[in-house]
């Protein structure tokens, strides 16, 4: 399937999602990929890891852009080579690439039950308006924890802690956005964010 999903965020700012339907082949066939990112693709042990990696190359495509365009940064931070500004999810049957002029985080993550295992290990504040019981709650943290997934893409500073440094005001699933703050090192952040749902999956992505 080609591209799943175009939003236009603002003037100068734009996401694309990608459904991963292809086989590995017809993905990789159509590709002109540098032998850094050849080399990359062919050590990954997953198929889904690799159709991930080259759908992110054809949502690039859709941009106007190719796999030279794209480099990493020390911390593995992506970036275009005109300056704009990017960031890159996929998970299992879902990839995502937002670009803006402005610094940008985004994230796709599978509603899982499981997420409500690990909660307490990215969630502080937020409990305080989550209610365990009810029937959104794991949709609810999903959305939370890709908010500070794609805050902490955005800063690409190690040593962040999503349940210490990342905090998400109360939000109503309908909403589809809110604000997130950063409170790092004695300095405080301001983020709009925004999410959507779409099969079984949320997308979240933020905006200084």
């Amino acid at each position: 399937m080609p591209l799943y999903k175009s939003i236009s965020v603002n003037s100068q700012t734009t996401v694309k999602i990608w459904k991963i339907e292809e086989p590995y082949n017809k993905l990789f066939n159509t590709l002109d990929l540098k032998p850094q990112s050849l080399e990359r693709v062919l050590s990954m042990k997953s198929d889904l890891h690799q159709r991930g990696f080259l759908s992110v190359r054809h949502l690039l495509r859709d941009f106007g852009y190719t796999d030279q365009d794209l480099f990493y940064d020390d911390n593995g931070k992506p970036h275009l080579k005109d300056g704009k500004h990017i960031s890159i999810t996929h998970s299992f049957t879902f990839s995502g690439v937002i670009i803006s002029d402005s610094e940008v985080g985004i994230d796709i993550e599978m509603q899982r039950d499981k997420i409500g295992i690990i909660a307490k290990k990215f969630v502080d504040y937020e409990f305080n308006y989550l209610d365990k019981n009810s029937e959104d709650y794991i949709r609810r943290l999903t959305v939370i924890w890709g908010i500070k997934e794609s805050l902490y893409k955005l800063f690409a500073t190690p040593g962040m802690l999503f349940k210490d440094h990342f905090l998400v005001i109360p939000f109503m699933l309908e909403d589809e956005n809110t604000v997130a703050w950063i409170d790092y090192e004695g300095k405080k952040y301001r983020y709009n964010t925004a999410f959507l749902e779409f099969e079984d999956f949320t997308c979240a992505y933020v905006i200084p």
